[in-house]
């Protein structure tokens, strides 16, 4: 239709329905039948309706609360740039009267994590920002959201079976599939593979890392390469003790010269390299995180994948606005960009402008 602005009046005599109706479609009030909304939807499609945002957010007449699930975290690592994210999207939608407030846990500690999906009960809210951890104990805190009518976002991953709003964050398994042809371009036949966990495979905390390792395990049987793969369980805070393990590992596994991390925690392996001045053909991991890129810069670590954490944080509560606030459609999945970085072009690299 021709390209001009559109009053409710001008909507309802189009859908051949009342203008209270039109207002309730564009509010998301109840009260109007299916066959009526579809009407007025089929013309809001027709006439590519945009509503004005500035006189929504200000004509509102009630605050909004998004509340955030997500690990506690400290200056540079991967969930504080999450947050970084979330506090520019907040600072933004502040003069529509929206508040942004945070519920923190400890990552991959599974009472920390039931305890603070407990306290949402209590927490009045019109929307909730997840960064899951648990499966389980996720789809318990989701259906108890969806008892409540609260639209939920995830970032980082997405959790099947439950019903979010929107997914914000890499396809997981694609990211493995991707580290693992950049490792592997660098494999010679009779080189063994060496996998970096904090966990073992089937810990329920490692969801994430199970979905790259079926990504990274999809590529080698595509090419019909089968290496010999070894696991290497570090501590996640014990260096002294990393460096016995990677010290016994390394002396008995003289042909393991190919290296994979599926967290951020690449830096442990970077360090215990610099360190002893051994070196590995190559070595990938996640994040850009400043320990890994240094490593990055330095040549312990050949391929970083980058996943925007703070876009993940920042489209997690505008996607939620959009929806609460605005009232627009949001799709429900935004990928984030599989990003290869490597000493080459680390220097370019920007998430936001």
């Amino acid at each position: 239709m021709e390209n001009k602005n559109y009053t409710i009046k001008d909507i309802a005599r189009l859908a051949g329905v009342s203008a209270g109706t039109v207002d309730r479609v564009l509010h998301n009030r109840g009260d109007v039948s299916a066959a009526s909304r579809e009407k007025v939807q089929k013309v809001l499609d027709e006439i590519n309706y945009q509503p004005n945002m500035f006189a929504i957010g200000l004509a509102a007449k009630k605050p909004y609360r998004i509340l955030c699930i997500i690990p506690y975290n400290k200056e540079h690592d991967y969930w504080h740039t999450v947050e970084q994210g979330i506090g520019r999207a907040a600072q933004e939608m502040q003069p529509f009267n929206v508040k942004v407030d945070y519920l923190h846990y400890n990552h991959a500690d599974k009472e920390s994590y039931m305890q603070t999906c407990l306290s949402l009960h209590e927490e009045p809210a019109d929307g909730v920002l997840i960064a899951p951890n648990f499966e389980e104990e996720t789809l318990r805190l989701t259906a108890a959201l969806e008892k409540r009518n609260l639209p939920y976002a995830f970032v980082d991953f997405n959790v099947d079976g439950a019903h979010a709003l929107c997914y914000i964050g890499q396809d997981s398994r694609m990211s493995g599939y991707v580290a693992a042809k950049a490792l592997m371009s660098r494999y010679r036949q009779g080189e063994e593979l060496i996998f970096f966990l904090n966990n073992q495979k089937s810990s329920p905390a490692e969801i994430q890392m199970r979905r790259r390792l079926k990504g990274f395990m999809d590529y080698l049987g595509e090419r019909n390469e089968q290496p010999t793969i070894h696991d290497v369980i570090l501590q996640k805070e014990d260096s002294t003790e990393n460096r016995r393990i990677l010290d016994r590992f390394f002396a008995g596994h003289p042909h393991a010269v190919l290296g994979a991390v599926f967290n951020s925690r690449v830096y442990q392996v970077a360090d215990y390299l610099r360190e002893t001045g051994r070196r590995l053909d190559a070595l990938v991991g996640y994040d850009l995180l400043p320990r890994n890129t240094d490593h990055l810069r330095t040549g312990q670590v050949d391929f970083l994948i980058g996943q925007r954490p703070e876009l993940q944080g920042y489209y997690g509560v505008k996607a939620l606005c959009n929806h609460i606030v605005f009232k627009k459609p949001v799709p429900p999945i935004k990928y984030m960009p599989i990003d290869i970085l490597m000493k080459e072009n680390i220097d370019y690299y920007f998430e936001f402008e």
